[in-house]
């Protein structure tokens, strides 16, 4: 059974929010207000609901107000979601109704950090928790379609209303042609202590805790270790954790409250995190296939491998997860066949990594620059064709996209004759980019697909190539979509980078990994 949650921490009047210069208002200005909006009518529906109405003033009150809304209606669904336990008939219909009370947890925790005064942060960081929130109901109807429950179980355990009042608030802040953070000029942001920058500058990081399987750290398993992290986190200090050589069967989940954690390997062929979970066992989702999941903000993983060993003809089988708000990977590697790669959620960089896969092996809907990496394609079943990529975006004001910058597009040693394309739109608004990259003789000439043959997404996606080489690269056969495009701007490519795209020069230095900020 659920939890309940204490509402006098989650709700927030909107008494406390505004000025009392903001009068209250009729139903006609409701109805002004709302329609300045992508989806006016959840609004409408929303704002008389409360039976004290404000109409802001401002912008930055529109936008309060927006979230207010999108809190509510989430805390109002996740209600109505506890009240169907009784109502399930199997185990089935249970696990997905568990996967997604969880989802909702996460995405009011994420409304409630949009909201919080107390924190310091920019336009692009509320940018960066709105699409988590809403990325967080889009796993839940994942969740559902996964596990096989019936399609009347989904619009029961399902708001449509919660995710287009998150869309309302992400488009108050900018329009779907703006959304990229500014650039930043400080090196470190606040949240950054002088002793937490040091320690993550040194070449070889001093651990707090050592895990090794001949008996010589503190611990056998990496579990053990993250278990004594969270008994001794005080979510400030960052805690770094050495994993020696080995191969490691387990499956790790770092929560939301274990964060700046830090995981370091003796190199990504010698350090090695492996499972095989997948997706269609019944009691298995994909998100939840994961070797290793992250939700901790903070997470940098060093010279480690994380692996997924399930094969290519047991379809979706994640090596690892991330959720992780600045979270970095620096000389990883992560070896699957489909959907090896999960960048799930808000902003990540992944830097001198290798990636294996097949279908879709690098998805999912964070602002995600993979730099300086190798991308290797794999073989998958018999007729079946390789996706590198498959961006998850469901709105054209989130800030998230999947970036490939200055890396190399390769066959692996069993890939034979199977025809490989860069990327396909998981969702409506899927946007994916590759920049100065080798892309070898194994990219077919069209260079993006259609999503199982259909025509979804092909006016509303963006799929971008700036000043690609090799064979793989020419463009004059590539798809004629009107959402693709051949980047020839260097202003326009640059909105990709790592210093714009995920605000780097911001955060990235405190970790010490080397990234190159613009093109």
């Amino acid at each position: 059974m659920a939890t309940k949650f204490g509402l006098s921490v989650l709700f927030i009047s909107f008494c406390s929010l505004f000025s009392p210069t903001l009068s209250s208002i009729t139903s006609n200005e409701i109805e002004s207000w709302c329609n300045k909006t992508p989806y006016p009518e959840p609004c409408k529906y929303s704002m008389k609901q409360n039976q004290k109405t404000f109409i802001p003033n401002q912008e930055f009150e529109s936008r309060r107000v927006a979230i207010e809304l999108a809190l509510q209606s989430a805390l109002t669904a996740q209600s109505h979601h506890q009240r169907l336990w009784p109502t399930l008939r199997n185990d089935k219909e249970k696990n997905a109704w568990t996967r997604c009370f969880n989802f909702y947890n996460k995405t009011i925790d994420e409304l409630n950090l949009a909201l919080d005064s107390n924190i310091k942060s920019t336009n692009f960081d509320t940018q960066t928790w709105l699409g988590a929130a809403s990325t967080y109901l889009e796993s839940c109807k994942d969740t559902i379609n996964d596990l096989g429950v019936s399609d009347s179980m989904l619009p029961l355990m399902m708001s449509n209303n919660v995710s287009k009042l998150i869309t309302n608030s992400l488009a108050l802040y900018s329009e779907p042609s703006s959304v990229f953070p500014p650039a930043y000029h400080d090196d470190f942001p606040t949240w950054v202590k002088e002793a937490d920058r040091k320690l993550l500058q040194e070449p070889s990081p001093s651990p707090d805790l050592v895990v090794a399987q001949d008996g010589s750290g503190d611990y056998s398993i990496i579990r053990a270790a993250l278990d004594q992290a969270a008994a001794k986190s005080s979510g400030n200090g960052r805690i770094v954790i050495y994993i020696k050589s080995g191969v490691y069967k387990e499956y790790l989940e770092i929560g939301q409250k274990l964060e700046n954690i830090m995981l370091v390997g003796d190199g990504m062929t010698k350090t090695i995190i492996t499972g095989n979970k997948r997706n269609g066992t019944g009691a298995v989702d994909t998100f939840h296939s994961a070797t290793v999941g992250v939700d901790g903000r903070g997470f940098i993983a060093r010279d480690i491998t994380f692996q997924n060993t399930a094969g290519p003809q047991n379809h979706q089988a994640v090596a690892l997860r991330s959720s992780s708000d600045h979270s970095v990977f620096y000389r990883c590697g992560f070896e699957g066949y489909q959907d090896t790669l999960y960048v799930h959620s808000k902003r990540q960089l992944y830097r001198e990594c290798s990636i294996y896969g097949t279908i879709d092996f690098i998805f999912g809907d964070a602002a995600a620059v993979l730099q300086n990496c190798m991308i290797y394609v794999r073989r998958p079943m018999d007729s079946q064709k390789n996706v590198i990529t498959a961006q998850g975006r469901s709105s054209p004001y989130s800030n998230t996209g999947i970036v490939i910058h200055n890396s190399q597009v390769l066959a692996a040693e069993d890939l034979g004759s199977s025809k490989t394309y860069l990327g396909r739109p998981w969702r409506k608004y899927s946007r994916t980019v590759f920049l100065s990259t080798y892309l070898d003789s194994l990219v077919d000439p069209a260079g993006w697909l259609e999503w199982d043959g259909k025509n979804f997404a092909l006016n509303t996606l963006y799929y971008g190539e700036y000043n690609n080489t090799g064979p793989g690269a020419l463009t004059s056969g590539r798809v004629k979509w009107p959402g693709y495009k051949v980047i020839t701007s260097v202003e326009e490519a640059s909105e990709f980078t790592v210093a714009n795209f995920i605000g780097g020069r911001s955060w990235l230095p405190a970790t010490g990994v080397q990234f190159s900020a613009g093109l």
